[in-house]
């Protein structure tokens, strides 16, 4: 029975099950990181109302910290959803099609979605709103703080390296956005 059993494993069930298991992981990677963006805004939000309400400016330093830490997130998940598409339209694909036989290409919703008309817009309008969630909030946050009556040396230096820290994230969506 144990012989039988061995005999039914294939290579192309293996990449099947393969496939199954990538896409799982990619769909749950998809809602953890929409999840990361609209978290991102409802902390931030808090932290702005507290901040406001409380007339404690020194607070709106802890959006730079919600954004580094959450954006740096979202972009290493985003990096590994399209890192899973890549491999099952480069890899397990022609991999399958060649065990298969298969004149076309297999897994075609892989591709097909690329090639969608406005998916450039859609790209470019993302990025923006990364850019703006990850990076222009957070700087504005910075730039009321030196605006405000709290500042104090030691927070200064803290936003300085917040203010450092903020671009090297933008360049790493932008990079991320160009592949």
């Amino acid at each position: 029975m144990a012989v039988a059993a061995m005999e039914e494993i294939t290579e192309s069930r293996l990449l099947l099950a393969e496939y199954d298991r990538m896409k799982e992981e990619q769909r749950a990677r998809i809602g953890f990181r929409d999840n990361l963006l609209y978290f991102t805004l409802a902390a931030s939000t808090a932290v702005l109302a507290i901040a406001v309400q409380n007339g404690q400016t020194q607070l709106l330093l802890a959006v730079p910290v919600i954004c580094l830490v959450l954006g740096w997130t979202y972009l290493v998940n985003d990096q590994k959803i399209s890192a899973v598409g890549c491999y099952v339209r480069d890899q397990l694909g022609p991999r399958l099609a060649e065990l298969s036989g298969a004149r076309g290409a297999v897994f075609g919703w892989e591709t097909y979605h690329r090639e969608g008309a406005g998916r450039i817009t859609r790209k470019r309008l993302q990025i923006a709103v990364d850019l703006f969630t990850y990076l222009a909030l957070p700087m504005i946050c910075v730039i009321a703080f030196w605006c405000s009556s709290a500042v104090q040396p030691l927070l200064v230096i803290v936003s300085l390296a917040q203010t450092l820290a903020l671009p090297v994230l933008g360049w790493q969506f932008l990079r991320y956005a160009e592949r």
